[in-house]
């Protein structure tokens, strides 16, 4: 798997990712491409200087800033792992079919920024974790427990088992501020189409929503998810 551009090659080097070498342009070495050279070869990895052009020939997403990281594939974690992390107070987003790489690159970074111990998503009809996921999160997969299952509802039946509350964002339910968002609990987004199932959004516990007052009736999907985690993490913290 390739990791492009600087912030995420920089978490990778950061993390337990096992990189097994870096492509890096000649003539655009800067301070910040230095500092990732220099992080690379302490840690033993072969760094290859070579032409913007080999770069661009090389990059899946077209962005690579001058650096692109080969690395083992992404290594996805169980439910059981997301649950053991912490005792209690977990938060757990679950992703109903988010099909954007984009959209889930961008709901990793917010997850790991607001404190999410784990994200859900479906083997099936979803966006995996690929190199455009990878680069949007801007590292942040290197930190983020995902979960790929066959079945989103029996995963919400298993954390209602184990005493989770889950919600359901949606823009009908009750408002965000005044919902209880402590304790343990899962969070459903939906997809960005459709949104949550409708079999989904009966097994949750509570449909709530984010008030707005613009013209403008929807939000994309990991804006909301990330209005949506930033309320959590005000009523989580008090």
């Amino acid at each position: 798997m390739l990791i492009e551009g600087r912030n995420a090659t920089k978490e990778a080097l950061l993390s337990d990712t096992t990189v097994e070498k870096l492509l890096v342009s000649k003539g655009q070495i800067d301070n910040t491409l230095k500092v990732i050279v220099a992080m690379a070869k302490e840690k033993g990895i072969r760094v290859n200087f070579v032409d913007k052009m080999i770069l661009d020939k090389t990059s899946e997403t077209g962005k690579h800033q001058g650096v692109i990281a080969y690395t083992t594939e992404f290594k996805y974690s169980e439910l059981e792992d997301i649950l053991s992390a912490k005792p209690d107070n977990r938060l757990i987003l679950i992703l109903d079919g988010i099909e954007d790489p984009h959209n889930l690159g961008s709901i990793i970074r917010v997850a790991e920024c607001m404190g999410v111990d784990g994200i859900v998503i479906p083997k099936m009809r979803s966006a995996t974790v690929n190199e455009t996921v990878i680069k949007t999160s801007a590292g942040a997969t290197q930190y983020m427990k995902i979960a790929k299952v066959t079945n989103i509802n029996d995963t919400i039946r298993e954390l209602k088992d184990n005493f989770f509350n889950v919600y359901g964002l949606d823009m009908e339910g009750v408002r965000l501020q005044d919902a209880h968002l402590t304790g343990d609990l899962a969070l459903v987004i939906g997809n960005e189409g459709s949104g949550i199932k409708q079999l989904t959004g009966k097994l949750c516990d509570q449909m709530v929503s984010i008030p707005m007052s613009g013209k403008v009736s929807s939000l994309n999907a990991s804006v909301a998810t990330g209005i949506a985690l930033y309320q959590c993490f005000i009523k989580r913290e008090k």
